[in-house]
């Protein structure tokens, strides 16, 4: 392999990628390979060495891969986060090219709408890579990160809406809204409660697309555009990163678009109940019982465990055409961080089968989802002296568990269901990972809806 080369109008900057110890092997000019020597270079993941050309200039890059490293296959994200903007190809060994491209486009992300947006850091060639496919994947991943990275005061109820339905008018989707008081008109009224006390109404928006006569696979997102917590007020650290509480809906939305652009053979349905939980005269309370559209009387133990009730009302109408498949993403507990932490998402399902596939497709793609149980003893945890069901546990354990029971009680007829408790956050920069809004289980669903339905 020759040395990399600097970019010239119409070739772009090429980077040598080096495992871990194999800077020898790696077929350097003598130049290059003493200067890489003199700086110490080995390879080691996320090290990125300029090489000098002969007019002082750069004549490329080394980038280090690392160890192999099941957990991290991103580590192209670490290059392009670090490169200044231009086109660039990358040169490897790499054990799968696509998911090398796709560390590097998603290292590129910058949220640029508050900021002069620079110019771009692209990739412009990678031997053996499926560059569509990764390109569809950073994609979606980039409109769940937008998303979640927008401010509550840019994307309120209203303007939320307003991106849904540009987003479908894009893809050739139909989209409806339940606004207002019509929730209560048309049995949604979990969602018509939480989000009645807020200046801009909640609603419930309704997607679809592909053919009546493919499998049904319904998508539901948690979209609670900023979350006070309600009465139950949470403390100014805990509301501060609260703009991301419609992270589920950004990454259902991001994962609708990777369904879409690749035409995959199946009916899409996408609900998305959008909340905000403020604070008014006419704010829900705690103690208080709600009817549900499954029929079911609900009662409040506390408002900041809103999104499970505007979840439960959308699943539940997801649920009444017995679909093939009903995934709901939610950044729902903190419990889940605690156990899990923040890269980790859990994901609940009783199917052992499908459980398997996620996580297998999470480890590919670098998007790491866990399984944890569904533990039908908890279930009693959930019950209410004066309603069918409490919305929160009576005990102070497990709380992502008892919320995914929660909402297991509102879907009976889909043949499988899986609910993601996802954090929609970076709190630090990971590959292919940018620290703010980001996506989670968008490229472990993909896979396996892909096996499935291309």
């Amino acid at each position: 392999m020759p040395s990399p080369r600097k970019s010239t109008a119409s070739e772009p900057v090429r980077i040598l990628c080096v495992p871990e110890g194999r800077i020898a092997k790696a077929r350097l000019d003598k130049r290059h390979a003493a200067w890489a020597a003199a700086n110490g270079f080995s390879g080691e993941a996320g090290a990125l060495l300029a090489l000098p050309g002969p007019d002082g200039g750069i004549d490329g890059f080394v980038f280090g891969l690392g160890a192999p490293d099941p957990a991290s296959p991103l580590v192209t994200g670490l290059a392009s986060a670090a490169l200044k903007p231009g086109a660039y190809a990358l040169e490897g060994p790499f054990a799968d090219p696509t998911v090398a491209a796709l560390g590097f486009l998603l290292g590129a992300y910058r949220y640029t709408r508050y900021k002069k947006p620079a110019d771009p850091v692209t990739l412009a060639h990678l031997d053996g890579a499926d560059t569509g496919l990764a390109k569809r994947l950073a994609d979606a991943a980039f409109i769940a990160r937008d998303l979640v990275n927008t401010p509550p005061n840019d994307l309120g109820p209203d303007a939320f809406e307003a991106e849904i339905r540009a987003f479908a008018k894009a893809r050739k989707m139909t989209a409806t809204a339940i606004v207002g008081d019509d929730l209560i008109k048309q049995n949604l009224p979990m969602i018509h409660a939480v989000g009645r006390a807020s200046a801009e109404a909640p609603r419930l928006l309704d997607l679809s697309w592909g053919s009546e006569s493919h499998p049904k696979v319904t998508l539901v997102g948690k979209g609670v555009t900023f979350d006070t917590g309600g009465l139950d007020i949470k403390t100014p650290s805990g509301m501060a990163l609260m703009k991301k509480d419609m992270g589920g809906a950004a990454n259902v939305l991001g994962l609708a678009h990777a369904i879409v652009d690749a035409g995959l053979k199946l009916r899409l349905r996408v609900l998305i109940p959008i909340v905000e939980n403020a604070i008014s005269g006419r704010a829900f309370r705690p103690g208080d019982v709600l009817p549900s559209r499954a029929g079911l009387s609900v009662e409040i133990g506390n408002t900041d465990a809103e999104g499970r009730l505007i979840l439960a009302d959308a699943l539940a109408l997801a649920d009444e055409e017995s679909p093939d498949l009903v995934i709901d993403m939610a950044t729902l507990t903190g419990a889940a961080r605690a156990a899990l932490g923040p890269d980790l998402p859990p994901l609940y399902t009783e199917n052992d089968e499908l459980a398997r596939d996620f996580v297998a497709a999470g480890q590919r793609w670098g998007d790491a989802v866990w399984r944890m149980p569904l533990w039908p003893p908890y279930d009693k945890w959930l019950s209410s002296s004066i309603a069918d069901v409490s919305h929160i546990s009576s005990q102070p354990f497990a709380g992502s568990l008892t919320a995914a029971l929660f909402l297991k009680r509102f879907v009976k007829k889909a043949h499988a269901w899986a609910h993601f408790d996802i954090y929609a956050w970076a709190p630090q920069p990971r590959p292919g990972r940018p620290a703010g809004g980001t996506d989670q289980a968008i490229r472990a669903c993909y896979d396996l809806l892909a096996r499935q339905y291309s």
